[in-house]
């Protein structure tokens, strides 16, 4: 029980394996579909592998974290089991901090010395010889090699739709606020309303970004192919998509178990938990509007 002093341990579990093999399959598939569009074949396989593990991967995720609310509602858990839960979310959210660094820092490097340098400025002005010709300016809209890396036509607006998305995130994260504060008072049907409006935010978003990299490719011109700007551009907007993909997944499996009678004023971590990476998400954001769409 909850009471002893003793760290749950659970019993041998199926699902680490099954993790295991879902991740290979996805990343295999992943690779095939890579490799073969980049050979020119049309008919591959990757995307039906990809799609197999990531199935595999939605069938470990379900059954484990039941599995772990399971046991929270057995009263298994004690307060030393809580305490690791927090400290392992919280090394996640780092991991995850440590992720976009990295993209970021590619994107300062370029911009503050890569850059500068292969147009003939600082200490390695010499790698001006590259190219001539070239002038660096960011936005890259002209990039070193137009034939190679067509530069695209103009950059995205920040004024419109990455300053909506802006007020979107903003905004939700004000809304998952208000509905942790009413799971601690124990206002189920607030909770349920603020919570349905966070994903309601979060699926709005993702359809303005979707609409946004339609616009980019078909009428910008913006794309992967064109020269940093557009390889940095869509690295960082992607991989943050992804991450609000997953989190409006994650809010949305919340919700279903707020609606089953799930977490009390005084125990609802995992809750918890969906809120800090919803939060993180919109951090991310706020840097990629600032350093991405406005700077």
């Amino acid at each position: 029980m909850a009471s002893h002093e003793h760290y749950y341990v659970p019993a041998q579990s199926k699902w680490p394996i099954i993790a295991t093999i879902g991740m290979f399959i996805t990343v295999f598939g992943l690779g095939t579909w890579f490799n073969d569009l980049k050979a020119g074949h049309p008919e591959s396989h990757g995307p039906l592998i990809f799609f197999v593990g990531a199935l595999f991967l939605a069938y470990m995720l379900f059954g484990w974290f039941g599995a772990v609310v399971k046991e929270s509602h057995a009263g298994l858990y004690s307060a030393q089991m809580d305490r690791s839960f927090r400290w392992g979310m919280s090394w996640f959210i780092f991991s995850e901090v440590m992720f976009f660094l990295a993209f970021f820092g590619a994107l300062f490097y370029v911009r503050v010395l890569a850059g500068p340098w292969l147009g003939g400025d600082g200490a390695k002005g010499v790698t001006h010889m590259l190219w001539p010709n070239f002038e660096f300016v960011w936005p890259l809209l002209h990039t070193p090699d137009p034939k190679l890396f067509p530069p695209p036509k103009e950059v995205i607006d920040p004024w419109h739709l990455p300053l909506i998305n802006t007020i979107l995130l903003v905004s939700s994260s004000v809304t998952v606020t208000i509905a942790h504060h009413a799971l601690r008072k124990g206002h189920r049907g607030t909770l349920k309303l603020w919570l349905g409006l966070t994903i309601l935010l979060g699926l709005a978003f993702l359809a303005l970004q979707a609409y946004e990299y339609h616009e980019a490719y078909n009428k910008l011109g913006l794309t992967l192919g064109s020269g940093i700007y557009g390889a940095t551009f869509f690295m960082l907007t992607g991989f943050h998509g992804a991450h609000v993909t997953l989190g409006t997944l994650i809010l949305f499996v919340m919700f279903c178990r707020v609606l089953r009678g799930h977490f009390e004023p005084d125990k609802h971590f995992g809750f918890e938990a969906a809120s800090w990476y919803w939060h993180f998400v919109d951090v991310v954001w706020v840097g990629l509007f600032i350093f991405v769409y406005v700077l």
